[in-house]
């Protein structure tokens, strides 16, 4: 009896060690991880996070519009109890002067491998009356004044615009002109850009995921192949990661009365260098959260640092 007993308290202790090191493992950050379940109390702690709220005015968005930090909030999530989204609200009431856009931009320092973040996006005003051409997104971008100048962007274009009457969802990369094909004489700017587009509404949650990899950006869209942009396009800079929600220049509503759009975001995930599918990024989510990691960044500044002014 007690030769058992021994045997199966040893048995136990071995057990448990085992578990201990699967735990470890599974918490141990791995190297090149950006993760943030923005569980922030207020606006005044993103910088913790290696956050910047945006106060530059200038593009994109309508000419002589405000940015500001203003528009930066936390809501609790109404169906997961602890867990909170970052929540974007730009205004507005027809004109420059009352326009607010808001901005939102990490530390620039990432590069090749997957980035995603799950968002929701908005068909109608939060408050007032519906009509406005708005642009809600998730993106990547270095700084327009470089030689190297790199984008990779997500936006919704609820209400459209760009030509377009319809809600559409927009993937664009961009690039310097040189990079791709000669600069045209008649071009308006210095960067050349490839896009693809879907029509219809996109309202409610989704997983944005990039790829950037092997001189391509493969943009999926919940799991789904969404388009793949090569051929010179791809980042070679490195990048901040950004989320905004602005309007488009000459698509406000003609109207006096506020109003107010919103987007949301649960979390945002990168990892450098690696490859991931929709599936694997939301594991590893779901592995942070279960161990309680609300924030996590192991991705090295770049040598030498970069500055990030959240200007664009």
């Amino acid at each position: 009896m007690k030769t058992r007993n021994l045997l199966s308290i040893t048995c136990c202790i071995i057990l448990a060690a085992l578990s201990l090191s699967c735990a470890q493992e599974e918490t141990a950050p791995r190297p090149g991880v950006f993760f943030d379940d923005f569980l922030y109390d207020d606006s005044t702690h993103i910088d913790d996070g290696g956050w910047l709220a945006r106060t530059k005015p200038g593009i994109p968005g309508v000419v002589g519009a405000s940015f500001g930090p203003q528009g930066i909030s936390f809501v609790d999530d109404p169906d997961r109890a602890s867990n909170r989204f970052l929540q974007l609200t730009s205004t507005t009431a027809g004109d420059a002067e009352t326009t607010r856009q808001v901005q939102i931009c990490q530390q620039r320092k990432f590069l090749e491998g997957t980035y995603a973040a799950r968002v929701h996006f908005i068909d109608s005003p939060d408050s007032g009356p519906d009509g406005d051409q708005i642009v809600e997104t998730f993106y990547t971008i270095s700084q327009m004044d470089e030689p190297s100048y790199s984008e990779a962007d997500f936006e919704y274009l609820p209400n459209g615009g760009w030509g377009r009457e319809e809600p559409t969802f927009w993937s664009t990369t961009w690039a310097p002109w040189g990079r791709v094909r000669p600069m045209p004489e008649d071009a308006e700017h210095a960067h050349d850009n490839t896009s693809s587009q879907q029509e219809g509404s996109l309202e409610g949650w989704h997983v944005l995921l990039m790829q950037v990899v092997d001189g391509s950006v493969h943009y999926v869209l919940d799991g789904e192949p969404f388009a793949t942009h090569g051929d010179g396009y791809a980042p070679t800079a490195p990048l901040s990661i950004n989320f905004n929600l602005w309007f488009v220049e000459g698509g406000l509503l003609d109207s006096e009365e506020p109003r107010q759009y919103v987007e949301l975001v649960d979390w945002v995930f990168h990892e450098a260098g690696t490859v991931l599918t929709t599936e694997e990024v939301e594991r590893r989510v779901a592995d942070l959260r279960a161990n309680l990691v609300p924030w996590m960044d192991s991705v090295p500044a770049w040598d030498p640092p970069l500055p990030s002014l959240c200007d664009l």
